[in-house]
């Protein structure tokens, strides 16, 4: 099976989330970019998070989020998303998720976003099935970046010079 490496969806900014310039709030960006890629790697690969956590007590949970405010998003603009698995191990995964203007023409935002594969009857960290771990491997896209501020300022030079 042939599965799409980057996972596209888009959504619109609502009021209730944005501050009193009409600008997406800071603080929710992260449920935006969570809700896409939840979506989106149920749409793309048909991996329902939640009844994985009902019926079999495995998840993720995040580890660590790092985010760059690059362009406002603003009240009821449509804004679209691409996320990507950019590493993953027997324990962890890392997602890169970049929020855009409709037409994919303005980068708006950027995220990286870490997940610890859990246990929840454990209570604890677990490691990812073979299942999982082939998932990854066909779906892993690394950035030729290594870190989330060489990354931020390489899209912010492109930015400028564009």
């Amino acid at each position: 099976m042939d599965r799409p490496k980057i996972l596209t969806s888009s959504t619109k900014i609502r009021f209730q989330d944005c501050d009193p310039f009409n600008h997406l709030n800071n603080g929710r960006y992260i449920d935006y970019f969570i809700n896409q890629r939840e979506d989106q790697i149920l749409n793309g690969y048909g991996l329902d998070i939640f009844k994985m956590i009902r019926e079999e007590k495995i998840g993720w949970v995040i580890s660590n989020t790092q985010l760059a405010y690059l362009v406002p998003a603003y009240t009821m603009e449509e804004v679209a998303f691409e996320s990507q698995t950019i590493a993953y191990s027997k324990k962890h995964l890392q997602a890169e998720v970049r929020m855009f203007n409709k037409d994919k023409t303005v980068l708006k935002s950027i995220a990286w976003i870490s997940f610890v594969h859990f246990d929840l009857e454990k209570n604890r960290t677990t490691e990812h099935s073979p299942k999982f771990m082939k998932l990854f491997e066909e779906t892993v896209l690394p950035l030729s970046e290594k870190t989330f501020d060489e990354r931020e300022r390489n899209l912010r030079t492109i930015k400028k010079n564009s």
